[in-house]
C-alpha cells in the first residue's frame, strides 16, 4: 500500500514538471527559430536564384518532355534574360548608383514597389537591383581599400614637423653664425679625405637626423673611429642646414664633409654623362604623371612617392663620379643603424666584382642554388618581350641582392659599362610606356650590376625593419639594420619596439632638437 500511494502522488508532479518544462521552452524556441527562419529563407533565395542562372544557361534541353516544372524554368529563364531576350541582364552604372546599400534596404525596397502596384514581386526587376546592389558594393569596398593604401602611403611619406623645424632652424642659423658655416672638415683634415688608409664611408641624403643617427650609430660601434671618413652628399635645399649641424656637431675623431649637387664641378664628358640621367629621371616624371596606359589607381599613388623619382636615389648610379679620388666606399642609406664595427667590411676582397651586397634568402641544396627572399621577378615584368628576350630573361629567378648597405669597388666600376647600361634601360622602360618595371631605382639597378654581385655574410644586413618585425636574435646579431620599407622610425607609423634602436643614436639635449620638439 505504501508503495501504491507513493506511486499515486508522484503522477501528478511529474506531469507538472513535464509541463512546467514545455513553457519554458517555448520562448527559446520561438527565438531560435525568429533568428534561423530569415537564414533559411535567405539561403534558400539565393539557391533558387543560382539554379535560374544554371537553368538559364542550359535550357529546356536539360528536362525531359512534358517535365511539370518547365514552366517554371521557362518562366526563370525569362527572368534572367534582359527585355530582348538576348542575354543575361545588364545592369548600367546609373542603376548600380541608384541601388540599396544593404540587404535589408533591397528588401524594403522591393517590398514597396509590390505594396505600390499591388502586384507580385517582379524577379526580373529583383535580380537586376540585386546585381546592382553587389556591383555598388564591390565599387565601394574598392573605393575604400584605395583610399585605406592613399592614406597608409602619404604616412609613409610625410615630413614629421619636428624634423621639417629642424632644416628651417638650422638653414637659418646657417646664416647668421660664422661658425655654422666653418669648413667640413677643417683644413687641417682634408687630405684624408682622398686618402686610402681610411674608412670611406658615402651617404646620399636629405633628412638630416637621419644621417645624423647613420654617423653617430657607426662611431659607436667602431673600434677605431679615428679611421672613418663620412661623405654626404645633398641637395641644394638642403645643404645650409645639412652642413651646419655637422659644423656645429663635430664627430671628432672622425672628419666629415657635406657637399651640394650644386658644388660638384665635373669635367665637360662627366657633366655631360650625369646630366643624360637628370634628364631622363626628369622627362620619365613627366611621361609616367601624364601616361594614360597605366593604371589609374597606381599612377595616383605613385605621383605620391616623391623617391620614385627622387633625384639623389638614382645619383647612387654615379658614385664614381662623385667620388673620383676614391678607389672604394662603403654605400650606407640614411634609414640604417650600424651595430658593428664595420672594419672587416671593408676589408673584403670582391674577388674583382664592383658591389659587394647580402643576397638575402638564397639557399644552397645539393649545388643548386634556390631563392626563399625576393627574386628579379619580382621587380621586373619579365612578361615584356624586352625583358624576356634580352640576356637576363633567363634569370629571372634569381635571388635580388639587398641595397642600403653595400661595399663598391669604384675603380672596377669605372672600368664596366654599368653606368651606361642603367642609363640605357632608364631610357627602355620610358618608351615602354613604364611595363618594364613599377617607378624606382631599384630595378635598372639590378640589371646594370647583373654578374658584378660579390656575395657576403648575410649577417652583414638585416633589412625590411620597415614592413615586419625580424626575429630578436637577428636584431641582435646583424651587423647593419635597415629600416627599409614604409615604416620609418622617425614616423609615427614605425614600430614601437624598433623605434629604440635609432633613436638612441639622437642627442636629445642638443638645442635645436629641444626647440623642435623631436620625439623621444
Amino acid at each position: 500500500m505504501h508503495l501504491c500511494f507513493t506511486a499515486e502522488v508522484m503522477k501528478p508532479k511529474d506531469r507538472t514538471v513535464a509541463r512546467r518544462y514545455s513553457y519554458r521552452s517555448v520562448l527559446p524556441t520561438v527565438l531560435v527559430a525568429g533568428v534561423l527562419l530569415p537564414f533559411f529563407f535567405i539561403r534558400a533565395a539565393f539557391l533558387a536564384l543560382d539554379a535560374g542562372c544554371l537553368r538559364w544557361k542550359l535550357g529546356p534541353r536539360f528536362f525531359r518532355a512534358g517535365d511539370p516544372s518547365m514552366e517554371l524554368v521557362k518562366e526563370l529563364r525569362m527572368a534572367f534574360m534582359d527585355e530582348n531576350g538576348m542575354g543575361p541582364v545588364v545592369v548600367d552604372q546609373k542603376a548600380v548608383d541608384s541601388a540599396p546599400d544593404t540587404l535589408e534596404g533591397l528588401i524594403a525596397e522591393m517590398a514597396a514597389s509590390t505594396s505600390n502596384y499591388n502586384q507580385n514581386m517582379d524577379v526580373r526587376a529583383f535580380i537586376r537591383k540585386t546585381k546592382a546592389m553587389l556591383m555598388k558594393m564591390e565599387q565601394n569596398m574598392k573605393s575604400s581599400k584605395l583610399q585605406g593604401l592613399i592614406y597608409r602611403h602619404l604616412a609613409s611619406i610625410g615630413i614629421p614637423k619636428s624634423m621639417h623645424c629642424l632644416t628651417l632652424l638650422l638653414a637659418e642659423e646657417y646664416t647668421v653664425n660664422s661658425l655654422a658655416r666653418s669648413s667640413l672638415p677643417p683644413p687641417e683634415y682634408a687630405s684624408r679625405l682622398t686618402h686610402g688608409s681610411y674608412i670611406h664611408i658615402a651617404l646620399l641624403s636629405d633628412n638630416i637626423l637621419a644621417a645624423s643617427v647613420v654617423i653617430s650609430s657607426t662611431l659607436t660601434s667602431s673600434a677605431n673611429p679615428e679611421n672613418l671618413v663620412f661623405h654626404i652628399v645633398t641637395d641644394k635645399k638642403t645643404y645650409s642646414a645639412m652642413h651646419c649641424w655637422f659644423a656645429l656637431n663635430p664627430i671628432f675623431p672622425a672628419v666629415v664633409e657635406v657637399k651640394g649637387l650644386h658644388q660638384f664641378d665635373w669635367p665637360a664628358d662627366v657633366n655631360a654623362l650625369v646630366m643624360e640621367t637628370i634628364e631622363e629621371i626628369h622627362w620619365s616624371s613627366l611621361a609616367h604623371h601624364q601616361h594614360n596606359g597605366i593604371n589609374e589607381e597606381y599612377k595616383r599613388l605613385e605621383a605620391l612617392n616623391p623617391s620614385a623619382f627622387s633625384l639623389l636615389n638614382y645619383l647612387r648610379i654615379h658614385l664614381p663620379e662623385l667620388f673620383p679620388k676614391l678607389n672604394k666606399v662603403i654605400f650606407l642609406d640614411d634609414d640604417v643603424v650600424v651595430q658593428q664595427d664595420l672594419q672587416s667590411l671593408w676589408d673584403l676582397d670582391l674577388k674583382g666584382h664592383v658591389n659587394g651586397a647580402v643576397i638575402a634568402g638564397e639557399v644552397v641544396d645539393d649545388g643548386h642554388h634556390h631563392c626563399m627572399g625576393k627574386k628579379y621577378e619580382d621587380y621586373l615584368n619579365f612578361s615584356n618581350p624586352i625583358l624576356s628576350s634580352s640576356t637576363l630573361g633567363s634569370e629571372k629567378q634569381k635571388c635580388a641582392w639587398l641595397g642600403g648597405m653595400n661595399v663598391f669597388d669604384l675603380q672596377a666600376w669605372k672600368r664596366s659599362n654599368i653606368t651606361r647600361t642603367y642609363q640605357h634601360w632608364l631610357k627602355q622602360n620610358r618608351e615602354s610606356g613604364f611595363h618594364l618595371w613599377r617607378a624606382g631605382p631599384r630595378p635598372p639597378g639590378l640589371i646594370a650590376f647583373n654578374g658584378q654581385v660579390h656575395q657576403i655574410d648575410p649577417s652583414w644586413h638585416l633589412s625590411g625593419l620597415g614592413r615586419r618585425m625580424p626575429e630578436h636574435e637577428l636584431l641582435q646579431t646583424s651587423a647593419v639594420i635597415h629600416f627599409s620599407g614604409p615604416r620609418k622610425p622617425w614616423l609615427e607609423i614605425g614600430f614601437p619596439e624598433l623605434r629604440s634602436l635609432w633613436q638612441i643614436h639622437i642627442n636629445y639635449s642638443n638645442e635645436f632638437v629641444r626647440s623642435c620638439k623631436v620625439r623621444e
